[in-house]
Order: structure tokens, then C-alpha cells, then sequence
């Protein structure tokens, strides 16, 4: 993959007015990288921008209009793209008894702004032989579950899907795609987990600089699975290997923390 003639690679991150985006922004720009700041909180995004000498351009990254409007202006500030980092996501919603209305920004944050970025990234990359590198920050849910919120589960495991299906079909064309899956992190997000936080609280809680390095070494060996967190491939392995002793766990798990589901009582 590689960055225009003459100058430091180009990325775009998005979601990046906080946490892990934050962090990942930092990271590239401390390494010389020129890096395009988007948030949906305009302040946030500006404020980052400013923190790293980048450029700032806030907007809504799930929209189709949204995602030309960054690409559009994210290019005219780089000259190219050479690395999307699509890290906006939510955590909307909780079980059987979520909205539709909150099913359908689930999706649409965590799962269609990757593909309406790649829709038009891809092609250009392409275009011009020089390739590019796509990458997705899932979560450790897409890879196992989230007790206690569908919509995340759900829409995580399709942003795994998606990326695997794009380095399936692009690689051998200079296309790298890899998948960030940490799992517990002190973001904002994390304290809105609930019941289950004791169940995160079991590994280690990394802060949003430790993953950002974790990503920053796996450019060099462009690995698809990043796992900030190593056991996580164990679980992985074990839910792969043996699908219904890992369900049955993760039921007792539900059952002995409590989680609040549809039906009578908490558990």
C-alpha cells in the first residue's frame, strides 16, 4: 500500500472526537501521518484536529451523503486516502424489546457507514494501482457476543462479516483490510455496559492509547484480526470449537450476573 509521492501517508478517522478514535489519531500523527479528524460533535472533531495539527471535518460518516461529504473534503485536504480508519460506532438498544428506529441506526452506524465508505474508496484505490488499507473497529462482541444489548452484537459481528468479505474479494489487489476487536476499554462507552461490566471487569480494562498502539504495530504486518486483548482469541477459539458448551456458558453467565432481559424478573 502505498501514500502519495513525497508526502506522509494520509488517514482518515472516523468517530475520532473521543476515545479509541482519539487515540488512533494521536498515534498516526505522532508518526508523521497527516490525519482528517471527523466526529458527528463538530467541537470534538476541531478540537482533535487542533491537538494533532490534522484537519478537521465533522459530519455524520453512516449517511451516504455524509460519507461523500468527508471523502470529498478529507481528499482535497490529503491528495489521497491511503487509510480509513472506520471507527464511529453506538451502543443502542439492549434486547427483544429494542425499537426498530434503534435497530435501524445500530446498523446503520455500525455496519452500512463501513460499506458506503469501501463503495467508494475501493474503487479508487483500484484506480490507481497504489492501493489502500480499510479498517473496521468492530469490538470483541462481533467475534462473541454482547450479553444484554442485540443491536451491538448484531451489528458488530456484521461489521466482522463485512470486512471479511472485503479482504476475501480485494486482497491480492492491494487492498488491506483488518479488524480492530478489543474489548474492554475506558471510553465513555463502557460505563453504560450495565450488568454486564463485571463481565469485562474479568480481563483487563485497556486504556484507548493501548489499542491505538496495538493497531499502529499490526500496519506492519498486516494482520486481519487486531486483538488488543489476546484472550480474546482463546474465547474465540472455544466458541468456534464448541459452539453450544461456549452458548451454555454464556446463558449461565446471564443467569448469574443478572442481566436484565424481556420476560418476568431481571434474569
Amino acid at each position: 500500500m502505498g501514500a502519495t509521492t513525497g508526502t506522509a501517508p494520509g488517514a482518515v478517522v472516523t468517530g475520532a472526537g473521543s476515545g479509541i478514535g482519539r487515540a488512533i489519531a494521536h498515534r498516526l500523527a505522532a508518526e508523521g501521518w497527516r490525519v482528517v479528524v471527523n466526529d458527528i460533535d463538530a467541537g470534538r472533531a476541531h478540537a482533535v484536529a487542533r491537538e494533532i495539527d490534522g484537519v478537521g471535518v465533522p459530519g455524520d460518516c453512516a449517511t451516504r451523503d455524509g460519507i461523500g461529504a468527508l471523502l470529498d473534503a478529507a481528499t482535497d485536504a490529503l491528495g489521497r486516502i491511503d487509510v480509513y480508519v472506520a471507527n464511529a460506532g453506538v451502543a443502542i438498544g439492549r434486547g427483544l424489546e429494542t425499537s426498530d428506529a434503534d435497530w435501524e441506526s445500530a446498523f446503520e452506524v455500525n455496519v452500512l457507514a463501513h460499506v458506503r465508505a469501501a463503495q467508494k474508496l475501493v474503487p479508487a484505490w483500484l484506480a490507481d494501482g497504489k492501493g489502500g488499507r480499510f479498517v473496521v473497529t468492530a469490538s470483541a462482541a462481533g467475534l462473541l457476543t454482547m450479553l444484554g444489548n442485540a443491536p451491538y452484537s448484531v451489528t458488530k459481528h456484521g461489521a466482522v462479516a463485512f470486512a471479511e468479505w472485503l479482504s476475501a474479494t480485494y486482497r491480492d489487489q492491494g487492498i488491506v483490510v483488518q479488524a480492530l476487536c478489543p474489548q474492554g476499554v475506558r471510553t465513555p462507552m463502557i460505563r453504560d455496559v450495565g450488568a454486564v461490566k463485571p463481565l469485562l471487569d474479568n480481563d483487563s480494562t485497556l486504556e484507548p492509547e493501548d489499542v491505538a498502539e496495538v493497531l499502529w504495530q499490526a500496519f506492519a504486518d498486516d494482520r486481519f484480526l487486531v486483538l488488543p486483548h489476546p484472550e480474546v482469541a482463546t474465547y474465540y477459539t472455544a466458541r468456534a470449537t464448541s459452539p453450544d458448551q461456549w452458548l451454555g456458558a454464556m446463558n449461565g453467565l446471564q443467569v448469574k450476573l443478572g442481566i436484565p432481559r424481556l420476560g418476568a424478573g431481571p434474569a
